[in-house]
C-alpha cells in the first residue's frame, strides 16, 4: 500500500510540475549560479537563500522571514548570496528577470543593500533603511529591514505567491489541485488570448491615428528644410552651419525610418522627438546665418510643435481649467497678448471631430510624451483629458510609460517585465569592492 501511494504521489507531482502550478523541490536545492535561478526562486516565494549561504539563514528562518512578507501582503524580495556571487550588475539583472514592481533586499556575504521602483519606496526610505540595519548578523538585519519595509513599501505581493504546497499534502488532495489546475488551465488560456488580442487591436488603432498626426508633422518638416534654401558650400556658411544642417536633415531621416519601424503607439515618441531635435536645429541654425545670439533649448510651442521651438512661457487656462505657464512661440505669444486664440493643433478625436489634442483621447500620449519629454508634460496637461488619462496605471499599460511625473504606470506587485527605468530604481547600501555594489545605490554612472 505504502509503495502504492507512494507512485501516486510522483505521478501527481510530475503532472502539477508540468502545469507550472507546484514545485516540490525543496528550497535551496540547487546553487544558484546567476540570477536566473534566483529569481525563477522569487516567483514561488518572497525569500531565497542561496545553498552556499544556508549558514547565515536556516530553512525554518528563511520560512518565517517568507512568511512575514505574504502575510504584509507587500512586494518585498529578499536574497542571502554568497561572496562569490557575480557581482556586476545584480540588482538591474535581478529586477529585470523577475519583472515586478517593488523592494529588492540582497544580503551579499557579510555586505547589505537594497533598491526599490519609486512606486514601492522612495530612494531616501531604502538608503534609510539600508543604513539603519548595517553592520547586523544576517537574521537580526533582515528581520529588522523587513519589519520596517513590509509597513512603508505600497503595493501587493505578487499573485504567485498567494499558495504552496507541503510534501505532507494527502494524495486525495493532490488529485483535486491537479484537476483544477488542468480545467482552470484551458480556461485561463482562451481568457488570456482573447485580452491579447483585444489589447492588440486596440493598440493597431492607436497607432493608426497616431500616423495621420505624425506624418503631417513630418511632411511639415521637410517642408521647412526645402523653404530653408541652404547649400553647405555657400558663401557665408562655416562648419557650425554644416553641422546644424547635417542634424537637421538627419532627424527628418530618422523621424521618417522610426514611424516606418513603429508597431505600438508608445514607439510614436521616438518620431516626435526627433522632430523636436530637427526643429531646434534649424533654429541654430537660422541664428547663425542671421548673425543673431544662439537660442536657448526649449520646449516646442505648446499649441502646436509644428510652430518650432518656443520663445517664452505664457499664462494660458484650458476650457474649465486652472491656469498654468505653457512655452509659445513668438506668434502664439502675440496673439495671446492681445487677446485672441492661440493657432492651436486640432486631430481626429474618438467620434471623427476635429479638437485640440489635449482633448481628443488617449492615443495623442506618445506623440505629446515626444515633443515635451521628462518633467514638462505633466504640468501643461493637467485638468485636460489627455493628461488625466495619462495619470492612471491603465494607461502606461496601453500606451506606454515615462510622461515626467505622471509614473511608469506599474503599482507595486504589478509584472512589468524589462519595462523600468533604472534612474528610478534606486536605494541605498554599498557592499564595496566595486561592481554593482558601489556607489551609494544608483544606476548609471556608478553602476
Amino acid at each position: 500500500m505504502r509503495n502504492r501511494t507512494k507512485r501516486i504521489t510522483i505521478v501527481l507531482t510530475g503532472l502539477l510540475l508540468a502545469l507550472g502550478a507546484v514545485a516540490f523541490t525543496a528550497p535551496g536545492a540547487t546553487a544558484a549560479s546567476s540570477t536566473s535561478v534566483v529569481a525563477d526562486a522569487w516567483k514561488k516565494s518572497p525569500v531565497y537563500v542561496d545553498p552556499q549561504a544556508s549558514d547565515q539563514l536556516s530553512g525554518a528562518q528563511a520560512d518565517a522571514l517568507a512568511e512575514k512578507i505574504k502575510k504584509a501582503d507587500k512586494p518585498v524580495f529578499v536574497a542571502v548570496l554568497p561572496k562569490n556571487f557575480p557581482q556586476p550588475d545584480l540588482f538591474k539583472k535581478l529586477r529585470t528577470e523577475t519583472g515586478v514592481t517593488g523592494l529588492y533586499a540582497v544580503r551579499l556575504g557579510d555586505a547589505f543593500g537594497a533598491r526599490a521602483d519609486r512606486s514601492v519606496l522612495t530612494r531616501n526610505a531604502v538608503g534609510n533603511l539600508s543604513s539603519l540595519v548595517q553592520g547586523e548578523d544576517t537574521h537580526t538585519q533582515l528581520n529588522r529591514f523587513v519589519d520596517q519595509a513590509i509597513v512603508q513599501a505600497k503595493g501587493k505581493a505578487p499573485e504567485s505567491w498567494g499558495g504552496g504546497s507541503d510534501d505532507g499534502v494527502p494524495v486525495g488532495a493532490l488529485i483535486g489541485v491537479g484537476a483544477v489546475v488542468v480545467a482552470g488551465g484551458a480556461g485561463a488560456y482562451a481568457v488570456v488570448r482573447r485580452n491579447r488580442r483585444r489589447r492588440e487591436e486596440e493598440q493597431r488603432e492607436a497607432l493608426r491615428k497616431l500616423a495621420v498626426v505624425v506624418d503631417e508633422d513630418i511632411t511639415a518638416f521637410g517642408e521647412e528644410l526645402d523653404r530653408l534654401d541652404f547649400h553647405p558650400a555657400e558663401a557665408g556658411a562655416d562648419d557650425a552651419m554644416r553641422a546644424d544642417y547635417e542634424r537637421a536633415l538627419d532627424a527628418y531621416e530618422k523621424a521618417k525610418s522610426f514611424m516606418a519601424a513603429a508597431t505600438r503607439p508608445e514607439e510614436v515618441r521616438a518620431v516626435t522627438q526627433a522632430l523636436e531635435d530637427g526643429r531646434f536645429s534649424l533654429a541654430l541654425l537660422a541664428a547663425r546665418r542671421e548673425g543673431k545670439e544662439l537660442p536657448e533649448r526649449r520646449a516646442p510651442c505648446f499649441f502646436d510643435p509644428r510652430h518650432g521651438p518656443s520663445v517664452q512661457d505664457a499664462r494660458w487656462a484650458p476650457a474649465d481649467g486652472a491656469e498654468r505657464e505653457v512655452p509659445v512661440c513668438a506668434a502664439d505669444a502675440a496673439r495671446l497678448a492681445d487677446g485672441q486664440d492661440p493657432m492651436v493643433r486640432t486631430v481626429t478625436d474618438e467620434s471623427g471631430g476635429q479638437r485640440p489634442y489635449w482633448e481628443a483621447g488617449p492615443a495623442y500620449g506618445p506623440w505629446a510624451g515626444g515633443y515635451f519629454g521628462g518633467g514638462i508634460l505633466p504640468g501643461l496637461l493637467v485638468g485636460t483629458m489627455l493628461g488625466g488619462m495619462m495619470a492612471s496605471p491603465a494607461y502606461a499599460s496601453d500606451y506606454g510609460s515615462g510622461y515626467g511625473d505622471f509614473g511608469g504606470g506599474y503599482d507595486g506587485g504589478d509584472i512589468s517585465g524589462a519595462d523600468f527605468d533604472p534612474g528610478d530604481f534606486g536605494g541605498g547600501g554599498d557592499f564595496g569592492g566595486g561592481g554593482d555594489f558601489g556607489g551609494g545605490g544608483d544606476f548609471g554612472g556608478g553602476f
